[in-house]
């Protein structure tokens, strides 16, 4: 029986992620003879497109080519440092299981791209949660969360769905698609920020999960 679809961000939501790629976005600035930032500043720069983070810790467009190169060291280094340092929320498996035992279909919702989201997923034990791994591909753009929420939905054809995220784009995503849109507390955003992004609930635990993404 198929009681629903949720949908998962990955950073702050499964995992938690910010050792790993605090350090990698320093070291893509240092590297090119920009400043080190305090790896707490640089919280805010997980979950949104990486390509916009750089672009505004470096001051110039997108496209241009010093945010392209930053964003080539990150992932350069990314893709060896994301397997090792990279933690599991605790109590995310149980919930997991919880949501499948229920007829539930779970997939993922990342702004990660697909190519490091997936060998993540395998290497924490995780990826066989999950029917989809949606991510955008490296040679993407800025693509923003709605797309990439638009792509997973496509995929498995859904129409009883709920998104779980932890930063407002996860939200404004949700809501973008007509999901139910559930925040977490143990993420990177505020519940201030979830609540003004259109969070309709906001849990403490995995084990409230469950319970707070609705038929």
């Amino acid at each position: 029986m198929d009681s629903g679809v949720v949908l998962f961000d990955l950073d702050g939501v499964l995992v938690d992620s910010r050792g790993p790629i605090s350090s990698c976005i320093n070291h893509a600035l240092t590297a090119h003879g920009l400043p080190e930032r305090d790896p707490a500043d640089l919280y805010q720069y997980i979950g949104p497109p990486l390509l916009t983070a750089f672009a505004e810790l470096v001051g110039e467009p997108v496209t241009s080519p010093a945010v392209v190169r930053c964003a080539a060291t990150y992932r350069e280094r990314y893709a060896d440092a994301s397997l090792t340092e990279t933690e599991v929320t605790p109590g995310i498996a149980d919930a997991l299981a919880a949501l499948r035992s229920e007829g539930r279909r779970l997939a993922v919702a990342t702004s990660k791209p697909r190519a490091f989201a997936e060998p993540l997923l395998e290497v924490l034990g995780m990826r066989e949660h999950f029917t989809v791994v949606a991510g955008p591909e490296l040679d993407a753009s800025g693509e923003d969360k709605t797309t990439t929420v638009g792509a997973a939905l496509r995929a498995l054809r859904a129409e009883r769905c709920a998104m779980v995220g932890d930063r407002p784009v996860d939200m404004v995503a949700a809501r973008a698609h007509g999901l139910r849109a559930v925040g977490v507390g143990w993420g990177i955003g505020s519940r201030e920020e979830l609540e003004a992004a259109g969070a309709e609930r906001i849990v403490g635990a995995p084990a409230e999960l469950p319970a707070a993404v609705g038929g």
